[in-house]
C-alpha cells in the first residue's frame, strides 16, 4: 500500500493533526494530485484561517466551492471552499422546515442566531453536514477535509451521534412539548430555575429560547436521520483518515494523541505524512556510519572551508537521525499504514505552481511501512 493507492481508492479523505504541521497545505496537495489524475476533487477547510486560500494563491474562499483555474490540459477539476457554520446551519433549517413561515421564525430568532455561530459543537456538526453534502449530494470524485488545528479537531466525527443523542434526551422532549410552551410544561422547581436564569441572562433571552424550541418542533426527525447518514459516511471503507505531523518531539506527541483518539473511535489511519523532514544527505543508518564520518573530517580540516562543510554535514545528519527516532515509534504503531517523509523544501507554497512542486516531492517520496 502507498499514499498513491490510498488516494486513488478513496472517495473521502480526512486530514487530521495538530496545528503548524502543514495539514492544510497537505490537504490541498492531495486534492490537486487527484485532479491531475483526471478526477473531480474538492478540498474543504474547517479552519477559519486563510491558510487554504493562501496555499492556492487566492484572495479568499466562501461556503460554496470555487473552481481552481490553471490546471494542465487533460486534468480533472479542483474546487475549494471554507466552512461557514451559520450558512450551513441556515441551509439545514431551510431543508427541514415544513414551510417558509417556520423557516422565517427560526432564522430571525435571536437565540438561533447566537447558537448557530457560538454554541459548543455547532461548528463540528456543520462540518460533518458539509462533508456529507459534498460527498453524497454532489458529483465530486474525491472530497478532502482539512480539520481544525486543535485537540478537538476530531470532535466532528462524534458530532452526528451527539446530536442524535440530544434529540432523544428526555430534557429535549420536555422542551419540545407541543403548543403548551416550555413554562407550562415544566414543574414549579424548573420554573423557579428559569426565573433565576432570567435574572442572569435576561428574560428576553429565555423568551427567545422558548420561541426557538417552539419553532423547531417537527424538524428533529430530519436532523436525526441526517446525523445517522453522516455517521455512516465516516465509517465507509472508501473514507480514509490521513495523519499529518512534523518530526519534532512535541508534534509527534500530538500525532500520537490523534492516533489514540482515532483508535478509540475504531478508525484506522490509512497513511502517515511527516512534513519538513531534515534531508538525509546520504545513508545515515548505524551500519553505514563507520564509512561516513563527517565529524572526523570536520576535525581534521578544522579552520578550513572544507572543514566547515563537513561540520554542517555532521550536524545535518545528527538532526536527521534524531528526527528518525521521533518518527519510528508512531510509524510502527500505525503499521502497515504507509509513511511518507517529505523533505523540507526551499520554497514557500503560495500558488498552484509551488503547490504542484510540493506534490511532486510528496508523491515521489519513497513510501514504506517504517521510516
Amino acid at each position: 500500500m502507498s499514499l498513491e493507492s490510498v488516494v486513488a481508492q478513496s472517495h473521502v479523505i480526512v486530514c487530521c493533526g495538530s496545528g503548524g504541521v502543514g495539514k492544510t497545505t497537505t490537504a490541498a496537495v492531495i486534492a490537486l494530485h487527484a485532479a491531475l489524475q483526471g478526477r473531480k476533487t474538492v478540498v474543504v477547510t474547517i479552519d477559519p484561517a486563510r491558510r487554504l486560500a493562501d496555499a492556492l494563491g487566492l484572495d479568499g474562499l466562501t461556503n460554496e466551492p470555487a473552481q481552481i483555474p490553471g490546471l494542465p490540459e487533460g486534468s480533472g477539476e479542483m474546487w475549494a471552499m471554507m466552512l461557514d457554520t451559520k450558512a450551513t446551519f441556515d441551509g439545514l433549517v431551510r431543508r427541514y422546515a415544513s414551510d417558509s413561515k417556520q423557516t422565517e421564525q427560526i432564522l430571525e430568532n435571536s437565540f438561533y442566531r447566537n447558537i448557530s455561530t457560538s454554541l459548543s459543537g455547532t461548528q463540528e456538526y456543520m462540518a460533518s453536514e458539509k462533508l456529507y453534502e459534498l460527498a453524497i449530494e454532489s458529483d465530486y470524485d474525491l472530497v478532502v477535509v482539512d480539520t481544525p488545528p486543535t485537540r478537538n479537531a476530531l470532535d466532528f466525527l462524534e458530532a452526528p451521534r451527539r446530536l442524535a443523542k440530544f434529540l432523544d434526551h428526555r430534557i429535549y422532549k420536555v422542551l419540545m412539548l407541543p403548543t403548551r410552551g416550555i413554562v407550562k410544561a415544566v414543574n414549579v422547581a424548573a420554573q423557579t430555575l428559569l426565573r433565576s436564569i432570567s435574572k442572569v441572562v435576561g428574560s428576553e433571552v429565555i423568551a427567545d429560547a422558548i420561541a426557538f424550541f417552539g419553532a423547531f418542533e417537527g424538524m428533529e426527525q430530519g436532523f436525526k436521520e441526517r446525523a445517522a447518514e453522516v455517521d455512516s459516511l465516516l465509517s465507509q471503507p472508501d473514507t480514509a483518515f490521513i495523519l499529518i505531523a512534523s518530526p519534532h518531539a512535541d508534534t509527534m506527541a500530538e500525532a500520537q494523541f490523534f492516533a489514540a483518539r482515532l483508535r478509540e473511535l475504531k478508525i484506522t489511519v490509512r497513511a502517515l505524512i511527516i512534513n519538513r523532514m531534515q534531508p538525509r544527505f546520504g545513508a545515515i543508518s548505524q551500519t553505514n556510519l563507520p564509512n561516513h564520518k563527517p565529524e572526523e573530517f570536520a576535525e581534521r580540516y578544522a579552520g578550513t572551508a572544507i572543514g566547515e562543510q563537513y561540520q554542517c554535514l555532521a550536524e545535518a545528519q545528527h538532526l536527521a537521525r534524531g528526527e528518525q527516532k521521533h518518527v519510528l515509534g508512531l510509524a510502527q504503531e500505525l503499521a502497515p499504514a504507509p509513511v511518507v517523509q517529505v523533505p523540507v523544501q526551499g520554497f514557500e507554497v503560495s500558488n498552484m505552481a509551488t503547490l504542484q512542486m510540493l506534490g511532486q516531492a510528496m508523491f515521489d517520496t519513497e513510501v514504506t511501512s517504517e521510516p
